[in-house]
């Protein structure tokens, strides 16, 4: 059984060094308001101190309990934050572009954006972006390409989702983010496991152990990988 505490401190030290090696002043992160991002604040903070950690909400037709969850956050591990409203942004990209784009292609635009953002601040004070994907997402590329993988360091790239939960719990992040059902935010009740068609319990099963008995679940699942694995690659480059 992992220490999971004994690995909270080893990516704390991780993150302190990854920031002496880069030279920078500290992290920046989205925050969502979802238990990924409330235990990177709160890693983050621990590990490197106030000063060094900021998180920015950057609403885009969003909804508003998640805001008011990031808020919650912000103030239960007492972390910096500013707001970005994108909403009028995305709403004119939309307009430019023209034509009819599905919930897909918008939600992608939408991590996307928050990725520019991110940068932006992150230049203007020497911080690094921090990605908020935990290993059950990673694998299974439930992720947007050069939105919220686009970023500086994954810190929780190697924890499960279970994994994300006991730290949460030892961090001090609010119970209502702890159990509240993961989602990306896109609409009033979506959530992550009704996209992905299994639970969380069941991918993370199957990631530690390489087998599971819901036959149909680990079709889907080494289906996601495959088609995936091109987002965890570097981008090709033709070579003479």
């Amino acid at each position: 059984m992992r220490n999971i505490n004994e690995l909270k401190n080893q990516c704390g030290k991780w993150l302190c060094d990854r920031l002496e090696d880069a030279h920078a002043d500290g992290i920046i992160l989205g925050l969502s308001g979802g238990i990924d991002s409330s235990v990177l604040a709160a890693l983050g903070r621990e590990a490197l101190g106030r000063d060094k950690v900021l998180g920015v909400i950057m609403p885009c037709r969003s909804i508003p309990e998640d805001e008011a969850d990031a808020r919650l956050l912000a103030e239960a591990v007492d972390v910096d934050f500013i707001r970005v409203d994108l909403t009028e942004v995305f709403d004119s990209m939309l307009k430019n572009i023209g034509g009819e784009l599905n919930s897909l292609v918008q939600s992608n635009m939408k991590a996307r954006l928050r990725m520019v953002t991110l940068y932006a601040v992150a230049q203007s004070k020497n911080f690094l972006v921090c990605g908020t994907s935990n290993k059950s997402e990673y694998e299974t590329g439930y992720f947007t390409k050069f939105g919220d993988s686009g970023v500086d360091l994954m810190p929780l790239a190697n924890f499960l989702k279970r994994d994300i939960r006991e730290l949460a719990k030892i961090l001090g992040v609010p119970e209502k983010i702890i159990t509240k059902a993961p989602s990306a935010g896109l609409y009033e009740g979506q959530t992550d496991e009704g996209d992905m068609g299994f639970s969380y319990d069941i991918l993370d099963e199957y990631l530690a152990t390489g087998t599971i008995d819901d036959e149909k679940a680990r079709a889907r699942i080494d289906v996601m990988r495959r088609r995936s694995e091109h987002k965890r690659k570097p981008i090709p480059i033709f070579k003479f």
